[in-house]
């Protein structure tokens, strides 16, 4: 790996170090948010709720026209509209003004996932994807190990506008790395003398066996990994004997262990083939969703343990996912379909939060019962996702044709299939 893709790579893993960081800090921070407004359950619910709902709208309108511009111009607009959104998060005096702020971080944040892969799938070659992809996945770690406890620390010491403001006075300083460390990145018009029609987006990826089993598979795997985890951190508290100032080691000890075996997994999909790698750890990863949804009161370490082979197997499927569905689109349509597959993520993952929320109920004591049952959906779903993969070819990103049915590969034996980095 050249030094200028390590210096790309890591630009774009602290957007996405950023971008999770002020995601995922909303859920801890609760009890700050719901004492200082005097929200309820349902209200505070709906503050997480609109970050996801605005992102998926924004996800799938920027799929009919992300390909018609410079990446780097998308991912720096996408990105200094989400640092303002955020910033407004941190300086909202109501809940009103609280709702619209985030809002806007997530009409900005929807666009910036899908087109962070679409850069690394458009610069790094096939046969070294995963490695790159696990660099930038890699970021979702380090924001459980720092981000969140440092997040929770200065909501604790100052006040919950804090976390806000730091992410925001951090999003400043990646603005200034994004103008001065990434290039100009055309290469995906270069390739294409015309220009599509918007609706060309949605019409290619319906016309597209391949396209549709990768949303199918985006799907599956949503379903499957967040089913449970909303509900998680109340089961171990409720039912397990976890303290509530003990959750915080749930983030920092998985993301602590995903760190090393992020990159190990990514050089393993690249060397032994991404679906083989995929196969491993998404039979491996139902053992401790299992053991999870069906645990009794135990000791921090076994709780700990388990949890640590969650993320560890989790974020192995994830790894390959990323390279094999990011690979069935030729580059000049790639920023739409990542679009598309982001707004795809974020339904699915609230179709899971929201059946999980049917089948799991609360007792009088105040335990959750039938949390195993959303584990066996949760399995069943993962185990599903092993025969949709299995069907996904990559497309051929150094052919001249232009049928998107014609440039799907023979088998996922799959020679891996280079392209030139093109970075201007």
């Amino acid at each position: 790996m050249s030094r200028q893709e390590k210096l790309l790579l890591f630009v774009l893993a602290c957007i996405n170090f950023t971008h999770i960081v002020d995601f995922i800090i909303m859920m801890p921070m609760g009890p700050h948010l719901m004492r200082h407004f005097g929200l309820n359950p349902q209200e505070f619910s709906f503050i997480v709720s609109a970050y996801s709902l605005s992102a998926g709208i924004s996800g799938f309108l920027a799929a009919f026209f992300v390909d018609r511009f410079d990446r780097k111009k998308v991912v720096l607009t996408a990105y200094v509209g989400f640092v303002i959104g955020t910033i407004a998060c941190g300086l909202a005096p109501t809940f009103g003004l609280l709702i619209v702020a985030r809002t806007t971080a997530g009409l900005f944040g929807g666009v910036l996932g899908a087109q962070v892969f679409s850069i690394v799938a458009d610069v790094v070659p096939y046969e070294r994807r995963a490695q790159a992809m696990s660099v930038i996945m890699t970021a979702f770690s380090v924001a459980s190990v720092a981000g969140v406890p440092v997040g929770l620390y200065l909501a604790t010491k100052i006040s919950w506008h804090a976390p806000f403001l730091a992410i925001g006075g951090l999003g400043v300083v990646v603005i200034g790395l994004i103008i001065r460390f990434i290039p100009r990145l055309d290469g995906h018009l270069q390739r294409t003398g015309t220009k599509f029609n918007p609706l060309e987006v949605l019409t290619t990826i319906v016309r597209n066996p391949n396209q549709m089993r990768a949303l199918w598979l985006t799907t599956t795997i949503m379903l499957g990994h967040f089913s449970i985890i909303p509900l998680l951190s109340p089961f171990l508290v409720a039912n397990v004997g976890l303290g509530e100032d003990q959750l915080y080691l749930i983030y920092f000890v998985g993301g602590l262990v995903t760190i090393f075996t992020a990159p190990i997994v990514g050089r393993l999909a690249d060397k032994r083939g991404k679906y083989p790698i995929f196969v491993v750890f998404a039979l491996l990863s139902m053992i401790p969703m299992f053991l999870l949804t069906s645990m009794q009161p135990s000791s921090l370490t076994y709780i700990l343990s388990v949890n640590a082979l969650f993320f560890i197997f989790s974020n192995g499927r994830f790894i390959p996912t990323q390279a094999m569905v990011s690979s069935v689109v030729m580059p000049q349509h790639r920023g739409g379909f990542m679009s598309m597959n982001s707004s795809v993520q974020l339904l699915a993952q609230a179709l899971a939060t929201y059946g999980a929320g049917l089948l799991v109920t609360k007792t009088a004591g105040g335990q959750l019962i039938h949390y195993s049952w959303v584990g066996y959906l949760a399995m069943a779903a993962i185990f599903a996702s092993v025969f949709i993969a299995r069907k996904l070819r990559p497309v051929d990103e150094t052919a001249v044709q232009s049928d998107p049915d014609e440039l799907q590969q023979p088998d996922a034996a799959r020679s891996e299939i280079p392209h030139p980095v093109e970075i201007t």
